[in-house]
């Protein structure tokens, strides 16, 4: 069994090997510089770790997916940042503002073909199954962010309607590599579907918890500043939740500094942290995030192996759910 160490190593050194400098480096330069600051390697970790229950030995079959399910997220996340307007990315200058708009967006979307191309170095066996999971995905990741568009321009949004969206931006590719793994390693039709729903519950977990940390987190390991989501009026779990729970005193100094223009940015960082508070919307973020990690698990265990295969995806679980970046 490979443990996440070995796992990660596996993936960054296919990440070097697959964009090299080629020309034009205005091209290239922003890919390069896109992987090589890092970020967590979830998904393809998951992938990996998914197909290890399975098969022994990991090898290009499904490296190369992998690589190319973490090339599609770099590229969302560059979008994602134009979009947002976002300049600091894992701690970095975000690729729109160390080039310009367009040289990102172009980036971007070289890193989305040479996903698509990376997911299909693989056995012919499993390539129509693959395709048809990762090209669903990448549809519902671009739902997703519309939807995440959508809403910015909404005052109150249900938080059915926000567990919808990041099922879509954020879950539904978390499961993909999860089922990807899962295909590549010949896993039963029933162990595929568990993994997938493993995933996606994971996913719901993460993003739960990566909005209670941009609030809450520690920024000097967090790689980005605290804060960001509140100061961009961000509809996070945390916000679409207060937004609905609020009242009286409580919705009137809620509303005013989403409103105001001219507040300090410390300050109404502060004030909309007391509000959460008052609430309690950390602790309801973290009920939701147990809700959802406790599923995750549930369909792990269906999976019907020796508990020693399943170390591996079970400690990167925990670890991921207990992080504080």
């Amino acid at each position: 069994m490979y443990t996440e160490i070995e796992i990660k190593s596996l993936i960054n050194k296919a990440l070097s090997s697959i964009i090299t400098r080629n020309s034009p480096v205005e091209l290239y330069d922003p890919i390069l510089y896109s992987i090589s600051i890092g970020g967590k390697r979830i998904r393809p970790v998951l992938c990996l770790l998914c197909y290890n229950l399975f098969k022994e030995t990991i090898d290009n079959n499904i490296i190369m997916p992998a690589a190319g399910i973490e090339i599609f997220h770099g590229f969302t996340l560059i979008h994602d940042d134009i979009m947002d307007n976002a300049e600091i990315r894992r701690g970095n200058t975000t690729v729109h503002k160390k080039w310009n708009k367009n040289t990102a967006i172009l980036s971007g979307d070289a890193m989305c073909m040479e996903a698509y191309r990376l997911v299909t170095q693989t056995s012919t066996n499993y390539l129509p199954q693959i395709l048809d999971v990762f090209g669903k995905t990448a549809a519902q990741v671009c739902e997703g962010q519309q939807f995440d568009i959508n809403f910015e321009s909404r005052f109150l949004i249900s938080e059915d309607d926000y567990l919808m969206m990041i099922g879509l931006k954020t879950a539904a590719m978390v499961a993909a590599s999860a089922k990807i793994g899962a295909i590549v390693g010949e896993a039963s039709i029933s162990d595929c579907e568990n993994l997938y729903q493993f995933g996606y519950n994971l996913g719901m977990a993460f993003q739960i918890q990566d909005d209670v940390l941009d609030t809450y987190g520690n920024p000097a390991v967090f790689g980005k500043a605290i804060g960001g989501d509140i100061v961009s009026n961000k509809k996070t779990f945390l916000l679409v939740s207060a937004l609905i729970r609020a009242q009286g005193r409580q919705m009137c100094n809620l509303e005013n500094l989403l409103k105001a223009e001219n507040i300090a940015v410390d300050e109404k960082i502060e004030e909309i942290k007391k509000i959460f508070d008052e609430l309690e919307i950390k602790q309801l973020a973290d009920t939701r995030i147990s809700h959802y990690f406790k599923a995750a698990m549930e369909y792990l265990d269906r999976i019907e192996m020796n508990l020693y295969r399943k170390e591996n995806i079970i400690k990167f679980t925990n670890e991921l759910i207990d992080r504080n970046y």
